[in-house]
C-alpha cells in the first residue's frame, strides 16, 4: 500500500529524532505528577557506575519496569540501599536519556517496604525519644516492695485480664485492684491506652500500674510502638511495668517503661511477691537472726573467758591486798602523827590559859586588888591625877563602889621636888 502525500507537507511536519525527543522530554519533565513521585516495586538489577548506582524497579509480577538512577551525590542520604531482590519505595522524578531515546526514574530517596517500612519509621521514632533521654536508665523508678493498690490497663475481653488477676489473687490475697479498660489492637487503641492511663492518674489511689496484652502479630502490637503511648508512659506519675505478650523485639512501650516482662502473668508475679515466699523469707529471717545471737553470745563468752585468764596471770586479787595493807598502814601511820600533833597543840593551849589566866585583871581583883577609874571611865593611875572631891569608881573583885576623894597623898619623892623648889 503506497501513500500520496505531496512533498511539501513531508518537509513542512517533518521532526528530526532531536526535536521529537526533545518534546518528549517537557511532557514528561513538566508535568506535576512526575515531577515529585512515589513509585514502589521490587529491585531487579542493580549495577554501580563511576557516575551512579543504574537498577531496575519492576512490579512483582514482572509486567512492568522501569529503569531507575541514583547519582552518586545522592547515595549516601539514602534510607535503603537498592538490592536486587527487595522490595522498596522510592521517590524520585522522571528523566528522559536523549542518546538512548529511553526516560528513567532519578532518585532521590529509597525506603524499606511494607514491613522494612514498618521498621524503619521505629527505629526513627526510637531515636528520636532516645536523644530526649526517655529510655535512659537513670529515670527510671523501682516498683513498691508491697504495693496495696495495682492498676490494670489491658482489654477487658483479652484472656491477660484474666491471667492477671488470678496471679495477683494467687500470690497476695487482699490486694486492691483498679482495672482501667482500653483497646490494644486497633487504630483506636493508642488513644484508648492513653485515656486509660489518665484515668487511673485522676483516681491517685494506685501504686503501681501494669500495661498488658496477650501475644499476637507484630501489626497487631503497633500500639505498643505509637509516640503517644510511649509518652504517656513516661509521664506517668506512678512506676509502669509492661507486660506484652511478644518474645522477638521490645516495643518502644517497653523501652519507656520502669520494668518491663514479655508476659501478663510474669508482670503479676513481678508487681507483687507471693505470701508464701514471704512467709518463707521470713522465716529465713528468724533463723538467721538466732544464729545471729547465738554467734554473738558464744564470742562474747569466748571474749569474757580469754579476759578471765588474762586477770588470773595478773593476780590482780595479790595486787589489790598488797595495796590494802599499804592503805591500812599509812592510815595507821597517819592517827599516830595527827594524835601525837593533837596532844602538842593541846598542851600548848593550856600553856597559853595559864598565861592568860594569869594576867586577867579579874584575877587579880579576886587577890584582894582595886581598879580606880575616874568618872570618864579612865583608869587612875597616880594621885596626882585626882583632886579632893571628885567621883571616882572602885572596881573590886566582887562588885564595885562609888566613892569621892576627900584627901590626895602625893608620892614622898613628889613633895620632896616641890620643898626644893619652894
Amino acid at each position: 500500500m503506497t501513500f500520496d502525500l505531496p512533498d511539501s507537507l513531508i518537509l513542512d511536519t517533518a521532526l528530526s529524532v532531536s526535536g521529537l525527543t526533545d518534546y518528549i522530554r517537557l511532557l514528561l519533565e513538566q508535568d506535576e505528577q512526575l515531577r515529585q513521585v512515589w513509585v514502589t516495586g521490587e529491585v531487579s538489577s542493580a549495577n554501580h557506575h563511576r557516575s551512579g548506582l543504574f537498577f531496575t524497579l519492576q512490579d512483582t509480577d514482572r509486567s512492568a519496569g522501569i529503569k531507575c538512577v541514583v547519582w552518586n551525590s545522592q547515595l549516601p542520604k539514602l534510607a535503603q540501599m537498592p538490592v536486587p531482590g527487595e522490595q522498596i519505595i522510592i521517590l524520585g522524578s522522571i528523566r528522559l536519556y536523549p542518546q538512548r531515546g529511553e526516560y528513567q526514574l532519578s532518585v532521590w530517596q529509597t525506603l524499606p517496604a511494607g514491613v522494612g517500612l514498618q521498621a524503619l519509621r521505629y527505629q526513627q521514632l526510637k531515636n528520636r525519644l532516645l536523644a530526649e533521654g526517655l529510655f535512659d536508665a537513670q529515670r527510671k523508678r523501682s516498683l513498691p516492695t508491697h504495693p496495696q493498690t495495682i492498676a490494670v490497663v489491658t482489654s477487658p475481653t483479652a484472656a491477660a485480664w484474666g491471667d492477671i488477676q488470678k496471679t495477683l489473687k494467687q500470690r497476695y490475697p487482699g490486694l486492691h485492684v483498679l482495672f482501667s479498660p482500653a483497646t490494644v489492637q486497633g487504630e483506636q487503641a493508642p488513644e484508648s491506652i492513653v485515656k486509660a492511663i489518665e484515668r487511673v492518674e485522676r483516681d491517685g489511689r494506685a501504686e503501681v500500674l501494669i500495661l498488658s496484652r496477650g501475644g499476637g502479630a507484630v501489626e497487631e502490637l503497633a500500639c505498643f510502638n505509637d509516640e503517644r503511648v510511649v509518652r504517656s508512659l513516661a509521664t506517668c506519675s506512678i512506676p509502669v511495668i509492661t507486660g506484652i505478650g511478644h518474645q522477638r523485639d521490645e516495643s518502644l512501650a517497653d523501652l519507656v517503661a520502669d520494668a518491663c516482662v514479655h508476659t501478663p502473668t510474669a508482670a503479676a508475679e513481678r508487681v507483687v511477691p507471693a505470701l508464701s515466699e514471704l512467709y518463707t523469707e521470713h522465716r529465713g529471717r528468724v533463723v538467721a537472726l538466732h544464729e545471729a545471737v547465738h554467734d554473738f553470745k558464744e564470742n562474747a563468752d569466748n571474749k569474757l573467758q580469754v579476759l578471765r585468764n588474762r586477770l588470773r596471770r595478773l593476780r590482780l586479787d595479790r595486787q589489790v591486798q598488797q595495796e590494802t595493807e599499804k592503805l591500812a598502814w599509812k592510815r595507821q601511820h597517819l592517827v599516830q602523827i595527827t594524835m601525837g600533833r593533837s596532844q602538842q597543840a593541846t598542851q600548848h593551849l593550856e600553856l597559853l590559859r595559864q598565861k592568860l589566866a594569869s594576867l586577867d585583871p579579874k584575877a587579880v581583883l579576886q587577890r584582894g586588888y582595886a581598879v580606880v577609874r575616874r568618872e570618864d571611865g579612865a583608869i587612875a593611875r597616880s594621885a596626882v591625877e585626882l583632886a579632893v572631891g571628885q567621883e571616882l569608881v572602885i572596881q573590886l573583885g566582887q562588885g564595885g563602889v562609888k566613892v569621892k576623894v576627900t584627901e590626895v597623898n602625893e608620892p614622898q619623892r613628889r613633895r620632896g621636888h616641890r620643898e626644893v623648889n619652894g
